[in-house]
């Protein structure tokens, strides 16, 4: 209905983004900064971007997102907005008493030119910081890369700011999760814990962003990751970084100026991506795999095996970022469905190569575009329809419109809960999300077949 008008005649834009796949960095930077536990974001701008971006997440979690704004007027946007941060510095851990402040820039800062570091140097000299107490920054300017982008400059600026390397190995492995939900984030301890590693996850919003409701309110959460445990990641054995857009750069920064070996992996969505990721982890932990991993992988397999004939062949169409859609792209290719239509809104040539791999591995050419968007995907739809729609809420209205079904997944969600509480990485996720697939499947079989072929069991 209210995108009946776009054509199917595609036309070549370079400087007009419709309906973008992505958003800006700052709201990547804050979802990160929540992951350090006693951590209060700090958006260094005016007071309209910090609410945009804590309503964003609260609509998407569900759950109360604070934050703290250094407030630009006419002034600061003329003449920099250095005294502004330096003061809100100052008042946050007076009136608030957070163990971190994590800066993060915005467009009108950015444009500007103000220097965080300088400005964070001079707060600490000036005794605005206290004694255990923590200040780290990020550049996040919103008209470059996405709000990926500024998850993972955030994520960088953890390790900047918290690493030490004493040269003595704690025997601990660093995992970086990326960009997924913090039921996502257990999902990943859990597995960790059960190899037998000893892991410093980071970020991690499991029990922030996805917490109980026991009538006693708490300023900052008790998830998060220790400031402790930020510090003991520059001592670590090595570092798993899940996803190339959102932790390689933090992981190589450790393997650069700690010493602390990277490896690289796909997000662990789906039974290939897992594999690889509870085989690193074997390699790491010198263990075998124990059987309650073995167990559920084998639990994936056997669901994949009884409802494959109705996977098979399925059309596909995805948006969303980088590393959750080539991850899940390989998932869904690995079962015989067909993602024909991919979209990222963040930019970057390895995307569209990573996806090309994947998708003539599985015997077929797929449209792909880094740096696209969802108006983009809709014409594509129009011109090879797909039996089913993956993305964000966004997605709800060319589903609608195209009356095809429709799976919520990835940022934002905001129509729709239970994303921040049941995983989708490792094979537990996997089941999850195939059984998801599954019923939209099934359920618009019901609604379309005839009489004759209405089945009570399929």
């Amino acid at each position: 209905m209210l995108l009946r008008h776009t054509p199917k005649e595609i036309k070549e834009r370079s400087a007009l983004a419709i309906n973008p796949a992505k958003t800006c960095q700052p709201i990547g930077a804050m979802y990160a900064a929540l992951g350090i536990h006693g951590c209060l974001p700090h958006s260094h701008g005016s007071q309209g971007c910090c609410a945009y971006h804590r309503s964003a997440l609260t609509r998407h979690y569900k759950e109360p997102v604070s934050a703290a704004t250094s407030s630009f007027t006419e002034g600061a946007s003329v003449f920099g907005g250095g005294a502004n941060l330096v003061s809100a510095i100052e008042n946050i851990f007076t009136v608030y008493e957070p163990d971190v402040i994590a800066v993060h820039t915005t467009c009108l800062s950015e444009t500007i030119g103000d220097d965080l570091p300088q400005m964070t140097d001079k707060a600490k000299k000036s005794g605005k910081v206290p004694e255990g107490k923590h200040v780290i920054y990020a550049n996040t300017p919103s008209y470059v890369g996405s709000h990926v982008t500024g998850f993972s400059n955030m994520v960088k600026g953890m390790a900047k700011g918290f690493a030490v390397n004493t040269g003595k190995k704690n025997g601990r492995v660093n995992i970086i999760p990326g960009w997924v939900e913090p039921s996502d984030m257990e999902e990943v301890r859990r597995m960790a814990t059960l190899m037998g590693l000893d892991i410093i996850l980071f970020p991690d919003t499991s029990g922030v962003l996805n917490g109980a409701l026991n009538g006693e309110y708490k300023m900052f959460p008790d998830g998060g990751t220790p400031v402790a445990d930020l510090v003991a990641s520059g001592d670590a054995i090595g570092t798993l970084a899940l996803g190339e857009w959102c932790s390689a750069d933090a992981a190589r920064w450790l393997d650069t100026q700690c010493k602390v070996p990277c490896t690289v992996l796909d997000m662990p969505f789906g039974l290939k991506a897992t594999d690889r990721f509870i085989d690193t982890l074997r390699k790491v932990a010198g263990v075998n795999v124990p059987d309650t991993i073995a167990f559920e992988r084998g639990q994936l397999v056997d669901l994949i095996s009884d409802m494959h004939q109705y996977f098979h062949g399925k059309k596909v169409a995805l948006v969303g970022d980088p590393d959750q859609v080539i991850a899940l792209t390989e998932f869904l290719a690995s079962i015989d469905m067909k993602p024909v239509h991919i979209v990222t809104g963040t930019p970057g040539n390895k995307f569209e190569k990573r996806i090309d791999e994947i998708t003539s591995e599985a015997g077929y050419k797929a449209n792909v575009k880094a740096g696209g968007d969802m108006f983009l995907l809709h014409q594509w739809i129009k011109n090879e329809p797909v039996d089913l729609i993956i993305g964000n809420t966004y997605c709800k209205y060319i589903a609608r419109d195209e009356d095809i079904p429709f799976l919520r997944f990835g940022f934002p969600i905001f129509d729709r809960v239970g994303h921040q509480y049941f995983p989708t990485v490792g094979y537990k996720g996997g089941l999850h999300m195939l059984t998801r697939i599954l019923d939209l499947i099934l359920t618009r079989t019901d609604r379309d077949e005839t009489e004759e072929k209405f089945e009570l069991v399929y």
